[in-house]
């Protein structure tokens, strides 16, 4: 069966039986069951090119149009085993059958999906299922959570969004920030997160031409380039300093620039495109030492603009003592709050920069203690240990 042909088509089939008069809770219940027999009848591996036929022998000239037949007389048949709806039978009439309307709905899903009153959780999770087209048990795998709390979580928000008018407008920002959530997720499961975010992203910049959705794929591409050389064999992990760039997906990189640069020729900067420039000037340096630090510091200055955000200034020190010495990058440090999220990581270094080594072990260990997950925190108690003896020598 092919997953990905099944995936592609998930969001506009959901589309139309919403704009046929179907709630979108019961519209997204019966694409599902059209989905679990799509993969009981069609054949094994599909040829794009070729006739697809059902393992009955039936020709499946139209896999569009095949799921959305089916998905509709599912839901047709769950609206008549409901006698509370029995009069709403002579509304949800069989369609006449004819062509695949071409009407793409994909666009109105991500919002929907996105919609501003569902937490972030729920709206990556109704994301995951509408527009992505994963099963709930591969999202509460990806999740690490039990199936039937993720199936609770996504009844909820279809529940949520029940009777929000489906051609309203939304809002983009929202969209990509879910996207964005879900690429952080990584990989667990059967379900590689950042490819799947990947692939959701490119899906949603094919529906609207914005200049942030490409900074988005961009900054995304860019980031996975370096996916294979984040972590040692063991587990650990491999600062970015430290990693092979060899390793690097330089086909991802040059793609990630070209979608950059064609977003930024636009002039319409937003946060995303700035990290991905970020991304960028990492990603052209040849080694460690030759990144060009400067020019980091300057677009740290423009998402400091464009984000008021705390995290980026933490980040942006770093660039400026790396760019303009530790002296620098501590005196912009001093004006944060300390009780920011890995603030004491970046003391530590910058005082390992400065020469303070006492101070950086110290600190090293107080953000070993804070870190939010295991491998973190392994990696700042070995920098405090590896302070620690190099003190004792």
């Amino acid at each position: 069966m092919n997953e990905a042909l099944l995936r592609s088509l998930t969001p506009s089939v959901l589309g139309i039986l919403v704009r046929r008069g179907a709630d979108f809770a019961a519209a997204e219940d019966a694409v599902q069951d059209a989905l679990v027999e799509a993969v009981r009848v069609w054949p094994a591996d599909p040829s794009p090119s070729s006739r697809l036929r059902s393992s009955g022998g039936d020709p499946i000239r139209d896999p569009k149009g095949w799921l959305i037949t089916v998905a509709w007389r599912k839901f047709l048949d769950a609206t008549r085993a409901d006698t509370a709806r029995r009069r709403r039978e002579d509304l949800f009439d069989e369609p006449v059958p004819g062509p695949t309307p071409a009407v793409d709905d994909t666009l109105q899903l991500y919002f929907l999906c996105a919609h501003p009153s569902l937490t972030p959780s729920s709206a990556v999770a109704l994301t995951l299922r509408a527009v992505g087209g994963l099963t709930t048990r591969q999202i509460a795998q990806a999740y690490l959570v039990p199936e039937a709390t993720m199936a609770q979580r996504i009844s909820r928000a279809k529940r949520t969004v029940s009777d929000v008018r489906f051609d309203q407008p939304g809002d983009v920002a929202t969209v990509l920030r879910v996207l964005y959530l879900v690429f952080n997720e990584g990989y667990s499961g059967d379900v590689d997160l950042a490819a799947e975010a990947i692939r959701l992203t490119r899906q949603l910049a094919a529906a609207i031409d914005h200049p942030e959705v490409a900074g988005l794929l961009a900054l995304m591409l860019l980031h996975h380039a370096r996916r294979a050389t984040r972590t040692a064999p063991d587990g650990s992990l491999v600062p970015l300093a430290e990693q092979d760039r060899s390793r690097w997906d330089t086909e991802s990189i040059a793609e990630g620039v070209e979608v950059l640069q064609a977003a930024l020729a636009r002039d319409r900067l937003g946060e995303f495109q700035a990290q991905a420039a970020i991304a960028a000037l990492h990603a052209d340096a040849p080694t460690a030492e030759e990144t060009d630090w400067a020019q980091i510091a300057e677009w740290y200055d423009e998402l400091a603009r464009l984000t008021d955000s705390p995290v980026v200034r933490l980040n942006r020190a770093v660039a400026v003592g790396e760019a303009d010495g530790p002296r620098a990058g501590l005196t912009a440090l001093a004006a944060l709050d300390d009780s920011l999220p890995r603030h004491a990581a970046v003391a530590a270094y910058l005082h390992e920069r400065d020469g303070d080594l006492a101070t950086a072990a110290g600190l090293y260990a107080e953000a070993a203690h804070k870190a939010p997950n295991l491998a973190e925190r392994d990696h700042l108690t070995r920098q405090a240990a590896r302070l620690n003896a190099r003190r004792c020598r």
